[in-house]
């Protein structure tokens, strides 16, 4: 009745958000595995420091997971 299917709406959002439609890569291997030194220096950042003091890192294993294809 005049709705766009589910899928649908969610390829124009993530292109509206994006700004450009890309397809990433498949990952090649599970979340918890993927990126295990930015992984390791967020989290010891964290332990020690707290998160708000961690945004380098943070944004670094952010980094690192997109480059293997995770949408985070």
């Amino acid at each position: 009745m005049g709705n766009a299917p589910v899928k649908e709406v969610a390829q124009a959002a993530a292109v509206s958000v994006s700004g450009t439609e890309s397809v990433a890569a498949k990952p090649k291997c599970k979340a918890c595995c993927a990126c295990p030194e930015t992984k390791k220096a967020r989290d010891q950042c964290i332990i020690e420091r707290g998160e708000d003091h961690c945004g380098d890192f943070i944004e670094a294993h952010k980094r690192c997971m997109r480059s293997q294809g995770f949408n985070v």
